[in-house]
């Protein structure tokens, strides 16, 4: 978690330099080629099943290319520290869906969490305090401001799914073969449009210290987090893994005030204690054993 709150957070500089759909697209193939010998199953992992490729398709979809999309538009259009505070409502936002589509009951304190969370990112779109820092000047787009909150929301609802499905998935597939087959989906679903964006983009104008955070990136994003995280619930109950989602909006906030100097005024400063309020709410142990 504390990996994916950095590149979260650096993802700001590549938005800066990249189109999206190539940034997505740079990313996943770099990681097919560090992981080819991850795709083989092992001696003793059965083979999937049906179920598990529709499972292992929706993994990619919405956690890595929904989630890829919405994540660097969203952060685009705010900043690295509105990314922290968003994702800091994880723990909530899984809650809510398991209601949603697994009927699992709601206790009064995840209510309180959820509430908490909501309050959070809607002070935060009204404080609409665009990110600071040089890199964020250099990022063009066409999509208006207000757009950046709600698609930080959308990226927060991928990445619930994914842990909801990861968790399924863990019980079936080696953590590895996991981590290569979503990367492979997400390769194979924003490859038309990153070719699309690559025909205009001049390549030989990126600098080489951006060539060495795209590598970071792509390898923390599709490769060593993926695995971290499936090798964990594999170990872990989900309930207890919740609790270090802590370290994302953490981790992201900090690169975002340290590295990239954004502002972080009284307004987010609320924001950001409502929310990891609410995650708190979420993921605090109850005082029975589970």
């Amino acid at each position: 978690m504390a990996l994916v709150g950095s590149y979260v957070g650096l993802s700001r500089v590549l938005v800066a330099v990249f189109p999206v759909f190539l940034l997505a697209w740079l990313r996943f193939g770099i990681a097919a080629i560090a992981m080819p010998h991850w795709l083989q199953r092992g001696p003793a992992e059965p083979a999937l099943s049906p179920h598990d490729r529709r499972l292992l398709f929706l993994e990619s979809f919405l956690g890595n290319f929904l989630f890829s999309i919405c994540m660097l538009y969203g952060v685009l259009l705010t900043s690295a520290v509105a990314a922290g505070v968003v994702m800091a409502g994880l723990p909530a936002a899984v809650a809510l869906l398991s209601r949603v589509f697994l009927g699992e009951r709601l206790t009064p304190r995840l209510v309180a969490a959820i509430g908490c969370a909501a309050a959070g990112i809607a002070l935060l779109a009204l404080a609409r305090t665009p990110g600071g820092g040089d890199h964020a000047a250099a990022a063009p787009t066409a999509l208006p401001a207000w757009l950046g909150p709600p698609l930080l929301v959308a990226a927060l609802l991928c990445e619930a799914s994914y842990v909801v499905i990861g968790k399924r998935l863990t019980g079936q597939v080696s953590a590895r073969r996991i981590s290569a087959l979503i990367n492979l989906w997400g390769f194979a679903l924003v490859t038309p449009l990153g070719l699309w964006q690559a025909l205009d983009f001049d390549f030989r104008a990126v600098p080489t210290g951006t060539w060495s955070l795209l590598v970071f990136y792509a390898l923390a994003a599709s490769v060593v987090s993926v695995w971290l995280w499936m090798k964990g619930l594999a170990q872990v109950p989900a309930q207890r893994a919740g609790v270090f989602a802590v370290l994302l909006p953490v981790a992201a906030a900090l690169v975002g005030v340290v590295w990239l100097g954004e502002p972080f005024g009284s307004a987010h400063l609320a924001a950001f204690g409502l929310a990891l309020a609410g995650l708190l709410l979420a993921v605090w142990p109850t005082g029975r054993r589970a």
